[in-house]
């Protein structure tokens, strides 16, 4: 295994023909994690079908994928302690590459449920540890790349979605799928290698640097480095606090992700009277300003800083929702969606970097357990809400959190700088 040079990638500002190879492999892993997810979600309906369950029982089903990835997250921490950030991210690259060809073989709801705890196990630790493998390569280049490797996922979920909804009246699940697989493994070859061969870089301790940053960039805080790093590490209770504090971050974030891909096509058809190709529209412009939003997501962390990128992207999304949720006409309600994607782009990648640079692999493990629970518990609130309320005034409640997320980044402003 190749060990790149603490001296010459410290200071190399990622110059080097290794960091570049790594960067470009993790960011291929991430594309191919929301490749593969989209393709999945795509099918959902056809699954739906095939095994004849009820909606309850779908979602019941569709809770394996959310079960398995959370309790993964955990325990992929300590494999990444262990075994290494590179080599797990290839392992769950093979594993959720083979569980994506399981639903359609399935006929029961049951069956179904049993299977997405396979694929929620590849999708929660391929996650943890291709964040953890990033983390370690942001803390070397010195610059916050975090939000290109997310960019990276949502470019890769357009494209699975895209390619899904191109050939879904064309193949079966089975066969669409099983290309997925097919895909999936041949992309993990190409890239694996290069995690395999490179070892996750560890810096050399900044001369000038000891005694912590202030939040300018982003990109690293020195005085609370990832595991394997050097550097003076914070008290382990404060630590554990502010990774927990970054978690809910990070939840409030996913949970609004997960609110409009579940509810913001069905919010501008049934209260809107959108038609369905402007409902689905909807999402895609969501997706689409997030993508976007995470592409200059660098330029904006070397300008102002993560505190101010959290806070005021936090704060527009909660402008931008209560536009979405509450507006009488579609254009606005669209505008407010767009500006709801653009706020909360570099919410989740921002914080999982922040977690990984205080408490290494452990630290993004227990901020993306928080941070996927908001997609876990977002489907079901917000179906209660709407039932109890309307559902408009379920959808602020994504506002709502947006801006609880925007007072716990400023109110640990100093904690995480330093």
């Amino acid at each position: 295994m190749n060990k790149l040079s603490p001296a010459r990638t410290a200071h190399s500002g990622g110059s080097s023909p290794e960091l570049t190879r790594l960067r470009v492999a993790i960011t291929v892993f991430f594309a191919l994690d929301g490749f593969i997810f989209a393709g999945w979600v795509v099918r959902i309906p056809a699954i739906k079908d095939q095994t004849g369950a009820s909606a309850s029982a779908l979602g019941l089903a569709l809770l394996g994928v959310s079960v398995g990835g959370v309790v993964t997250m955990m325990l992929t921490g300590r494999l990444c302690r262990r075994f290494g950030s590179h080599p797990v991210t290839v392992a769950c690259g093979v594993l959720l590459s083979l569980a994506i060809a399981l639903p359609p073989l399935t006929h029961s709801a049951l069956a179904l449920g049993g299977v997405l705890l396979v694929f929620g196990v590849g999708y929660g630790g391929i996650n943890v540890a291709m964040n953890s493998a990033a983390v370690d390569l942001v803390h070397v280049l010195r610059r916050p790349v975090m939000p290109s490797f997310h960019a990276a996922f949502s470019l890769g979920g357009m494209l699975g979605a895209g390619l899904g909804g191109l050939v879904a009246s064309h193949l079966s699940p089975t066969k669409h799928l099983l290309m997925l697989t097919v895909i999936g493994l041949v992309v993990t070859a190409a890239a694996g290698p290069t995690l395999l061969r490179i070892e996750p870089p560890t810096p050399r301790e900044p001369e000038a640097e000891t005694t912590g940053s202030t939040d300018t960039t982003g990109a690293a805080e020195p005085t609370a480095t990832p595991s394997g790093s050097g550097g003076r590490a914070a008290p382990a209770r404060k630590v554990g606090v502010l990774v927990i504090l970054l978690g809910l971050v990070a939840l409030c974030s996913s949970y609004g992700e997960g609110a409009l891909a579940d509810w913001g096509a069905l919010h501008l058809h049934q209260d809107l009277h959108a038609s369905p190709g402007t409902a689905a529209a909807g999402y895609t412009l969501f997706a689409l300003s997030m993508m976007v939003g995470r592409l200059t997501g660098t330029t904006l962390l070397e300008r102002v800083g993560s505190t101010a990128t959290v806070v005021g992207g936090a704060s527009l999304a909660a402008f931008g929702m209560l536009l979405g949720a509450l507006a009488p006409a579609l254009w606005v309600a669209l505008a407010g969606f767009a500006l709801t994607g653009l706020g909360l782009a570099n919410i989740f990648p921002v914080t999982i970097g922040r977690a990984g640079a205080l408490s290494g692999p452990g630290g993004v493990a227990a901020a993306s357990t928080l941070g996927y629970g908001g997609m876990l518990i977002g489907q079901p609130a917000i179906g209660f809400m709407a039932d109890w309320l309307t559902l408009p005034s379920a959808l602020t409640s994504v506002a709502l959190l947006a801006a609880v997320a925007a007072a716990i980044g400023y109110g640990t402003r100093r904690a995480t700088a330093s």
